[in-house]
């Protein structure tokens, strides 16, 4: 009977020893997941709000926050219950596959990340009209991987936000106000002073076309057949289709202005001279 006392004796030892690593391991994990439900995730939430930054990157947050509280339940619930060593080897064997992971997809981890610093420094916004890279159109989406953009030739072009954060882009709409430039060429013989009146005077009649700050008339550049008069004017609330229409009126203006006034815009033409010499064969006299 006494074998038998102490092998019960060591099973229930056994069983104890067990149930209070598994108690230890509950209790550990269970106050490590209720405080950062409580306390870390809110507080990052409310961190994130406080910014101001887009939904996208706080329901990022959010899930980020909570994946955290949860490692960290169960690490803590690991360590009081005695198993550190397994946890270490566990977080080494995680960190290689996440190493190995983060080669293979570095491109789309690098437009991720690229997402979330363009969310955040907002360099352009849904309905802005941008150009970037010899392309042009108006976002209408900007996710946490790519961000799509329509052309004013109704096409969709879905871009890396990668693309997007490392290179220039250029937003047109990012202030109240933008300004046009349009270069009009003259004769050679026309009035440079009445050329500029004209232009000036067009773009002052033009409701779209601001008069703080003043429409301005610079010479830039003296052409092979023309000289180019620089118009530089400024539009309120620039938008696309303002900022083709307000071009196109005002150049029209200002053409028939000159065709009034008898102010010739000259085309680049090319004028060969020459001589063309013949010179006869002496072969068949010899």
């Amino acid at each position: 009977m006494l074998p038998l006392q102490f092998g019960l004796s060591g099973l229930a030892a056994t069983a104890a020893g067990f149930l209070l690593t598994v108690l230890l391991f509950v209790v550990g994990f269970t106050a490590t997941l209720l405080i950062g439900k409580a306390v870390f995730v809110p507080g990052v939430e409310r961190a994130i709000e406080s910014r101001g930054l887009e939904e996208a990157v706080r329901s990022l947050a959010s899930s980020v926050a909570n994946a955290v509280v949860w490692v960290a339940a169960v690490a803590i619930g690991f360590t009081i219950a005695g198993y550190g060593a397994f946890l270490s080897a566990f977080a080494v064997f995680g960190g290689a596959i996440a190493l190995a992971v983060g080669f293979a997809a570095q491109d789309l981890l690098g437009n991720f990340v690229a997402g979330i610093f363009i969310l955040k420094d907002k360099p352009f916004e849904v309905g802005d009209w941008i150009e970037w890279d010899g392309n042009a159109g108006r976002v209408e989406d900007i996710d946490l991987r790519v961000s799509r953009v329509r052309t004013f030739d109704n096409e969709r072009i879905t871009v890396p936000n990668g693309d997007l954060a490392n290179n220039a882009v250029t937003n047109p709409v990012a202030y109240e106000t933008l300004r046009q430039k349009f270069v009009f060429g003259i004769g050679y013989e026309d009035d440079i002073a009445e050329a500029t009146d004209i232009i000036v005077e067009k773009a002052e009649a033009h409701e779209a076309i601001l008069d703080d700050p003043a429409p301005s008339v610079r010479v830039v550049e003296l052409g092979d057949s023309a000289v180019g008069l620089q118009s530089r004017w400024w539009i309120d609330e620039p938008d696309r289709g303002d900022f083709v229409r307000v071009r196109s009126e005002y150049v029209t203006d200002v053409k028939e202005a000159f065709d009034d006034a008898g102010i010739d815009m000259p085309y680049v033409h090319r004028q060969l001279t020459g001589s063309v010499e013949v010179i006869e064969s002496v072969a068949a006299d010899e």
